[in-house]
C-alpha cells in the first residue's frame, strides 16, 4: 500500500509537469512562466515552494526532540514574510524581469552587479539545496526500504526531469499542488493528534502494520562500591565504563556501563534459537558467518545468549542509584554493526523513542480527545514528564565506535519553554562568556531567519511569474496566511510525535512520517508522498533560480557576448542537470544533520549576501553599483567562511568544537551587519565617481522623457 500511494503521488507530479510544460514557450515561458500566473495560484505556490522539507520534516522533528525551541524556527520563518510583503514584493515586480539582479541593476546597468548577484544566487541555492536532498533520502529510506543514497538519487533525477523539461510553468503548478496538499494533510494529521490526546499508555503503534509493542525500558537496582557494580542480571559483569564530565564543575554528569550478561535463548530448529531483545523477537542460527559475535551458553540445561549492553547510571525519583536500560549502536573495528547486542539486519534495528511517562493526576492515563489549547496546557504542566530523546557518541576502550540512545525524563514545564536547544540561562558553574555566546547564537539564528526569507532566490523569482505589482502583493498575503496556518500545525505534529513515541533515535527528520504511521499505513504513505512532493517543489524552484542566474546573469556578462533566447534556455537546462547532480552528492554527504539546522545556514547566507543590497538600493539614494557588488561579495565570503569555521563544522572535521575559531554556529549576527556596513562605506567612497554619475544619468533619461 505504501509504495503504491507513493508511486501515485510521484506520477501525479510528473503528469502535472508534463502537461504544464506545453505552456513554457520562449525564454519568458521557461524562466518566469510568461508572467501569466494568477495571484491566487502564485500565493499557494509560494507556500509550496517555501514550506520545504525543513518546515515539514525538520521543524516537526525539532519540536519533538527539543520542545518549544523547535517552534522558534517556525516563528522566524514566518516573520520574514513581513519584510517580503512591505518591502520587497511590489518593487521586485516593478523593477525586475527574470532574476533579482534585474531589480538591483535597474538604476545602474552595471554588468558587475549581474555577475555578483548571479554568484550569490548559486551559493544561496546550493546551501538551501543540501537540506532538501538530505530530507529526501531520509524519507525514502524507510518508505521504500532502500539505502539513503538511492533515495537522494531518485529525487535528484525526478527534479532534473521537471525543471529541464518544463521550466517555471511546470515548477509553479507542482508547487501549487504541493502547497495545497501540505495544508490539507497537515490539518488532517493535527486533527488525529488532538483526537488521540495526551496519553501515558504504551500503544501498539510502532512500525505500523508490524504492530510492534512499545517497550518499557527497565530500571534495575544496583550496588556500587568503588567501581565494582552488582546488578540483577544473569551472570553479569562490567567490561567497560564511560563518563562525561561537566567542564564547569568537574562532576560526572553522564555515566555509562557496558555490561556483559545472559538472556534466555529458546532452541528453534537445527542450530536455531529465538531471543527477545528490547521487545523484538529475533531468530538466528549458529554457527554462522557471525559466529564470533553470537555466543550461546548452557546453564543447568537451559540455553542462553551472551550479549553486551550499555546501561546508564541514574538516580531515580526515590533517590536510589539504578541502572537504566538504553539502546546502542556499535561499529566494530572490522566494520560490523551491532544493534542492542546483536548484529544489525532488517529486523534488528533501533526502536522508536520518546513518549509521555506522566501527566497530571486529573487525567489518569490519558486525556482522551482534547482541544489544541488544552493539549499545550497539559504538556506544559509541571506534573507532566516528557521522555526527551538524547544520544551520545564515543569510542570505547575496545576501539569501538559507540552511540548510546536514551530517554531523559524532562518536566513538561521545561520542555515547553525556551532553553533546551538554545540554552539562554546560565547553567551551574558556567562561565559568563559561554552564556553570552549561547544567547548570541540564538539572536544570530533569529536574525538570519527574519531577514533571510525576503532574500531567498527561489522566493524572489516567484514575483516575476505574476502580471503586475498588485498581484505580487496579493500573492504574498495569500502566502503569509497559508504558511502561518501550516506552522501552527507543526507545533501539534511535533508534540504529537513525541506523545506517540514516534521518534527515530538516529534522526529527528522522520518525526512527522512516523507520527502518521502510528495512525496507520495509509496515512503514513500519504504523508510520505506529500513530503516527497515537497522536496520536488522546493528543489525545482531552487534549480530554476540557479538556471536563471547562470543563463541570464553570468554567461552573457562574463563572456561579454549576446546569446539567443534558445541558447539561454539550453544553458538553463544544462545548469539544471549539473546543479541536480551536485545536490545529489551533497545530500548524501550531510545525511546526519537536521534539515532545519542546515536551512538556518542558507537563510544566513541569503540575508548576508542579498538583503542589504536590495534594501539599500530601494531606500538609500546614495547607493552605488560598486557598493552593491562589494556588499554581495563580502556577505557571501563572510557568512560562508564563518560557517566553515563554526563549532558544528569543526566537529564534522573530527576536531574539538571548543577550539573552533568561530565560537557560535550561526554567522548572521556578524555577516549581516558587515554586509550593510561595507555597502555604506563603499558607496560613500565611490558616490562621486564619474562612472556612477554617468550610469545614473543614463538610467534616468527615459523617466524624464
Amino acid at each position: 500500500m505504501t509504495i503504491i500511494v507513493f508511486i501515485i503521488f510521484v506520477g501525479i507530479v510528473l503528469a502535472i509537469s508534463a502537461y504544464t510544460s506545453r505552456r513554457a514557450r520562449g525564454i519568458g515561458g521557461y524562466f518566469v512562466a510568461n508572467s501569466s500566473i494568477s495571484w491566487g495560484v502564485n500565493g499557494i505556490a509560494f507556500a509550496g515552494s517555501y514550506l520545504s522539507v525543513a518546515s515539514f520534516l525538520g521543524i516537526c522533528g525539532l519540536i519533538a526532540f527539543f520542545g518549544y525551541d523547535g517552534f522558534l524556527y517556525s516563528i522566524g520563518f514566518l516573520a520574514g514574510w513581513i519584510i517580503a510583503l512591505f518591502v520587497i514584493a511590489e518593487p521586485m515586480k516593478r523593477m525586475g524581469t527574470f532574476t533579482f539582479s534585474d531589480a538591483l541593476n535597474k538604476r545602474f546597468n552595471h554588468r558587475g552587479i549581474h555577475i555578483a548577484a548571479g554568484v550569490s544566487v548559486l551559493v544561496v541555492s546550493l546551501f538551501y539545496l543540501v537540506p532538501q536532498m538530505v530530507g529526501a533520502g531520509v524519507l525514502i529510506e524507510p518508505l521504500l526500504g532502500i539505502p539513503h543514497y538511492w533515495g537522494v538519487i531518485i529525487v535528484g533525477i525526478a527534479i532534473i526531469l521537471i525543471v529541464a523539461v518544463g521550466g517555471m510553468t511546470s515548477t509553479t503548478y507542482v508547487q501549487f499542488f504541493n502547497g495545497g496538499l501540505l495544508l490539507l494533510f497537515a490539518a488532517i494529521l493535527t486533527g488525529a493528534v488532538l483526537i488521540r490526546g495526551v496519553t501515558t499508555t504504551h500503544q501498539n503503534n510502532e512500525e505500523g502494520s508490524g504492530d510492534l509493542q512499545n517497550y518499557q525500558y527497565r530500571e534495575l537496582s544496583v550496588e556500587l562500591s568503588d567501581d565494582n557494580l552488582t546488578v540483577d542480571l544473569i551472570d553479569a559483569h562490567v567490561i567497560d565504563r564511560y563518563a562525561t564530565i561537566n567542564s564547569n564543575t568537574g562532576v560526572e554528569n553522564l555515566v555509562l556501563y557496558k555490561v556483559s550478561h545472559l538472556i534466555p535463548a529458546i532452541p528453534d530448529g537445527v542450530n536455531g534459537y529465538a531471543v527477545t531483545i528490547k521487545g523484538r523477537n529475533l531468530n538466528f542460527k549458529t554457527p554462522s558467518s557471525d559466529h564470533n559475535l553470537i555466543n550461546i551458553e548452557e546453564i543447568d540445561g537451559s540455553t542462553y545468549l551472551r550479549i553486551e549492553d550499555w546501561w546508564r547510571l541514574v538516580v531515580n525519583e526515590n533517590g536510589n542509584l539504578v541502572l537504566s536500560e538504553t539502546q546502542h549502536r556499535v561499529e566494530l573495528p572490522g566494520g560490523e554493526v551491532i544493534i542492542n547486542g546483536m548484529p544489525e539486519d532488517s529486523i534488528n534495528r533501533l526502536r522508536q523513542v520518546g513518549g509521555i511517562s506522566k501527566i497530571p493526576a486529573t487525567y489518569r492515563e490519558g486525556t482522551g480527545a482534547i482541544g489544541p489549547i488544552q493539549m499545550l496546557s497539559v504538556l506544559a504542566d509541571q506534573e507532566t514528564t516528557v521522555n526527551q530523546p538524547k544520544n551520545i557518541a564515543f569510542t570505547s576502550t575496545a576501539d569501538e565506535r559507540v552511540t548510546v540512545f536514551y530517554n531523559e525524563p524532562t518536566p513538561g514545564s521545561i520542555f515547553m519553554r525556551p532553553g533546551l536547544m538554545f540554552p539562554l540561562e546560565a547553567k551551574e558553574g558556567e562561565p559568563t562568556t559561554t552564556t553570552l555566546l549561547n544567547r548570541l547564537n540564538f539572536i544570530s539564528l533569529m536574525l538570519a531567519l527574519f531577514l533571510g526569507t525576503a532574500a531567498l532566490p527561489h522566493i524572489l523569482i516567484r514575483y516575476y511569474t505574476v502580471p503586475d505589482a498588485d498581484a505580487a502583493r496579493k500573492s504574498t498575503i495569500i502566502a503569509i496566511i497559508s504558511i502561518g496556518l501550516f506552522y501552527i500545525f507543526t507545533m501539534f505534529l511535533g508534540v504529537g510525535a513525541i506523545n506517540s513515541s514516534a521518534l527515530n533515535p538516529e534522526t529527528s527528520n522522520m518525526s512527522a512520517p512516523l507520527l502518521a504511521r502510528s495512525f496507520g499505513e495509509v496515512l503514513f504513505a500519504m504523508i510520505s508522498g506529500i513530503a516527497f512532493t515537497t522536496v520536488l517543489a522546493t528543489v525545482s524552484g531552487l534549480i530554476m533560480a540557479a538556471s536563471g542566474a547562470v543563463a541570464h546573469d553570468l554567461m552573457s556578462n562574463i563572456s561579454q557576448r549576446k546569446f539567443s533566447d534558445k541558447a539561454k534556455i539550453l544553458i538553463g537546462r544544462i545548469v539544471a542537470v549539473v546543479f541536480g547532480i551536485i545536490g545529489i552528492i551533497l545530500g548524501i554527504s550531510f545525511r546526519e544533520m537536521n534539515v532545519s539546522f542546515l536551512v538556518g545556514w542558507a537563510f544566513a547566507v541569503a540575508a548576508s549576501a542579498n538583503l542589504p543590497s536590495l534594501v539599500m538600493m530601494l531606500f538609500w539614494k546614495k547607493t552605488t553599483s560598486k557598493g552593491i557588488i562589494a556588499s554581495i561579495m563580502v556577505g557571501i565570503l563572510s557568512s560562508v567562511t564563518l560557517i566553515l569555521l563554526s563549532p558544528d563544522m569543526w566537529l564534522r572535521y573530527g576536531l574539538d568544537p571548543a577550539t573552533a575559531p568561530m565560537p557560535i554556529n550561526q554567522p548572521g549576527i556578524v555577516s549581516i551587519p558587515l554586509s550593510f556596513m561595507v555597502l555604506v562605506v563603499v558607496s560613500w567612497l565611490t558616490g562621486k565617481t564619474s562612472q556612477d554619475q554617468a550610469e545614473k544619468a543614463k538610467a534616468d533619461q527615459p523617466a524624464k522623457a
